[in-house]
């Protein structure tokens, strides 16, 4: 399994645990990331450390802030996938790379998690 795989699984498998996803914000929101081929990624994590370690590579102010799974799924979700975006997985790595998800194969993997 290559590395944004694994951490895909661990993502999944964390928070259908925990019920808890992590996000990095400012006062203004949270960033989101343009790829190459012009989709835009709305970032989460599994762990509050995972956070805090994109927080501190991106800077700018950022912290990271926890949310409550169902919150997650009954209003960011639908939102992210009104306005396009793909939900970014424990992206890792010194320039916070991994892999993104539609927000309805987010559920559908949610869904899959024994």
């Amino acid at each position: 399994m290559s590395q944004g795989g694994s951490q895909a699984a661990a993502f999944f498998r964390d928070v259908r645990e925990s019920r808890v996803v992590w996000l990095v914000r400012e006062d203004d929101g949270s960033p989101t990331h343009l790829s190459a081929d012009g989709t835009r990624s709305l970032p989460f994590w599994s762990t509050s450390p995972r956070a805090q370690r994109a927080a501190k590579i991106w800077g700018r102010g950022l912290r990271a802030e926890s949310m409550p799974l169902d919150t997650w799924c009954d209003c960011v979700l639908p939102d992210a996938a009104r306005d396009g975006l793909v939900i970014g997985i424990n992206w890792s790595g010194p320039r916070l790379v991994g892999w993104s998800f539609t927000p309805k194969e987010v559920l559908n993997r949610l869904a899959a998690v024994n």
